[in-house]
């Protein structure tokens, strides 16, 4: 298998604001670019500078510089992966570089977040278990249509919808905490009650522990050419309207996003779903406070 390598100097970075994205310490990348083919991904904008985005690299002694990260850090926290590049990527079946950098982060007793779209992350429920020992643990499955055939047109080259929730399934009878990033929220497309409504209702019967969503998507300069593209194939005529609401936006909201929010709130409320922000992160976090104040005497 010839995959391309890209160099990195450090793979573990610090985040600017904790508490702004599910209490994150530090982000962690070990893949760069991604095969998922998701029509609206933001990570195919221009201001990433992505080169060939959809072909999936892998950085340069990505383990050995994770490793020398870890051990460089004062402070235990939360790592974040998945915001920039699946994790769980077709060819980590193989290197499986995001397996052994949970056993680095298992080791030197850092807690994790996965965001991701593949069933591929209930593979590595054993070594999550064990770092949920020690250190919070939050498994995301992004999700954003109900219908499989739906999630095909804006995700085609991911497992559809079904497998992701048997992977949430899979996930919380075994007690780690995971629930669903129902995101983006796509207008026009995805943008109905009843979408919500249908994920809100196959995560509670997954096991989910929460569903979180921000109602919107966001388009910028390469995203914006790339994902219009793709609704002239597979939406017609909704282009237009994205140009005449939208022009130049970067903020996305539905045009109905005050009464889909109401009824993703009632929905969440009547199912005992977390879905605020602050909630999610008290509770997955919740008891691992105090190990981490008494690790550093």
């Amino acid at each position: 298998m010839d995959i391309p390598i890209v160099p990195a100097k450090n793979i573990v970075y610090k985040t600017q604001s904790p508490d702004q994205w599910f209490g994150l310490d530090y982000n962690m990348n070990i893949y760069r670019g991604c095969s998922h083919g998701c029509i609206y991904c933001d990570s195919r904008s221009d201001c990433y500078r992505n080169v060939d985005f959809d072909i999936v690299k892998v950085k340069e002694n990505a383990l050995q510089i994770t490793r020398d990260d870890l051990r460089r850090k004062v402070k235990k926290g939360v790592i974040g992966t998945g915001a920039m590049s699946d994790p769980y990527n077709p060819i980590e079946g193989k290197l499986q570089l995001t397996r052994h950098s949970l056993e680095l982060i298992n080791a030197y007793g850092f807690g994790v977040s996965l965001t991701t779209k593949s069933a591929l992350v209930a593979r590595d429920t054993d070594i999550l278990r064990d770092i949920q020992s020690h250190s919070p643990v939050l498994v995301k499955l992004s999700i954003t249509a109900a219908n499989d055939d739906l999630c095909r047109l804006v995700e085609p080259n991911v497992l559809p919808t079904s497998e992701r929730f048997d992977a949430i399934n899979t996930l919380t009878e075994q007690g780690i905490f995971c629930g669903v990033l129902m995101v983006p929220m796509l207008p026009y497309i995805t943008d109905t009650p009843e979408n919500v409504v249908a994920i809100l209702r196959r995560a509670k019967d997954a096991g989910a522990k929460f569903v979180y969503s921000y109602m919107g998507m966001t388009l910028r300069q390469g995203n914006r050419e790339y994902f219009y593209e793709y609704l002239d194939k597979s939406f017609p005529n909704i282009k237009e309207k994205y140009i005449k609401r939208y022009c130049n936006r970067y903020n996305i909201p539905p045009p109905n996003y005050k009464k889909l929010w109401n009824v993703f709130a009632a929905e969440c409320e009547r199912l005992g779903l977390l879905y605020d922000m602050r909630a999610i992160i008290q509770h997955y976090k919740a008891g691992y406070e105090r190990n981490n104040q008494l690790s550093l005497f």
